[in-house]
C-alpha cells in the first residue's frame, strides 16, 4: 500500500511538501474543492452555491475561523491540501503547499467544501471506463462556458465544466454511473459539441491539461468545482483560499455515502 492509497496518508505527504494532482488517489474516499472567505462574504457564497447545485455541491461548510471539518475530523485545512492559491481583490496572487499564513491572517474565514467529479472516477474506471487524465498522468481538463451562474448577493460568474474522453458506445453508461452521485456533480450537463458550450479549442482548457481525443470517442463535460474560482475572478471579494484545480482535499469519507 503506498502513501497514496489512503486519504490519511495522501494527507500526510502533502502536509510534507508533495504536490501533485490528486485524481485516482485514495480510490473508494471523497475528494473536495476548497474555497474559504471571510465571514462577511461567507452568506453570498452559500447562497450563490445553493443556487448553482451541479457545480457547487456544499458537502461541508465550517465555523467562521476553524480550520477542520466533519470530513475529515484530524485534517488541517491550511496545510493538507496539495497547492493552494490565494486571491486579493479577485486577482490570484499566490500558489502555494502551504496557506497557514494566509488562513491566518484571516481569523473569520469560513470554508465550503464542495463535491468533485473525482470522486465518481473510481466507479467508472471499475466499469472499464478508461478515465484519461490519470491514464496519461496528467492533470484533468477543465473549462469556461458561456453558461452562467445564477448570481447571489454580490457573487456572479460562468460555470466550469471538466471533460472526459468516453467512447460513443459508453457514453449512456457512464452518465448513469455518475448520475448515481449528485453530491459530486452528478450526470454530465453536456456531451458532444463543445462550441455550444462556447468552448473554442479541447487542446487549449483555461484550467489543468490537456488529453489526448482518440477516434470514436465523444467529449463529455461535467459540471466542475473551480466554478467558485471563475466567481471570484467575476466578483472580486477582497480575499479568498481555494485549491488549485485539480488538486484536492481527500476526506475521510467514502464515496458510498453520496451514492443514491
Amino acid at each position: 500500500m503506498t502513501a497514496f492509497s489512503t486519504p490519511q496518508g495522501a494527507r500526510a505527504a502533502f502536509r510534507a511538501g508533495h504536490v501533485a494532482p490528486t485524481a485516482g488517489m485514495a480510490p473508494g474516499f471523497t475528494q473536495c474543492n476548497l474555497i474559504a472567505l471571510p465571514r462577511d462574504w461567507a452568506f453570498d457564497f452559500l447562497l450563490f452555491a445553493q443556487r448553482n447545485p451541479r457545480p457547487c455541491p456544499v458537502l461541508d461548510v465550517t465555523e467562521p475561523g476553524s480550520i477542520r471539518t466533519v470530513l475529515a475530523p484530524d485534517a488541517d485545512l491550511r496545510r493538507d491540501v496539495p497547492l493552494y492559491r490565494i486571491w486579493r481583490d479577485g486577482v490570484m496572487v499566490e500558489e502555494t503547499a502551504d496557506a497557514s499564513a494566509a488562513w491566518d491572517s484571516q481569523p473569520d474565514l469560513v470554508a465550503f467544501l464542495i463535491g468533485c467529479s473525482f470522486t465518481f472516477e473510481t466507479p467508472l474506471r471499475q466499469a472499464g471506463i478508461e478515465i484519461r487524465h490519470i491514464a496519461q498522468g496528467c492533470n484533468v481538463p477543465m473549462y469556461l462556458t458561456n453558461r452562467p451562474c445564477r448570481p447571489a448577493g454580490r457573487l456572479q460568474g460562468p460555470m466550469v465544466v471538466s471533460m472526459r474522453p468516453i467512447p460513443a458506445d459508453r457514453v449512456a453508461e457512464a452518465a448513469v454511473i455518475s448520475g448515481r452521485y449528485p453530491g459530486v456533480h452528478g450526470a454530465p450537463v453536456h456531451i458532444g459539441c463543445p462550441e455550444a458550450l462556447g468552448i473554442a479549442d479541447l487542446a487549449r482548457p483555461d484550467f489543468g491539461d490537456a488529453v489526448e481525443m482518440r477516434p470514436g470517442e465523444v467529449p463529455v463535460f461535467w459540471a466542475c468545482g473551480v466554478t467558485p474560482q471563475a466567481a471570484l475572478m467575476a466578483s472580486r471579494p477582497p480575499f479568498a483560499i481555494t485549491h488549485a484545480p485539480g488538486h484536492m482535499f481527500l476526506t475521510d469519507t467514502p464515496d458510498h455515502q453520496w451514492q443514491v
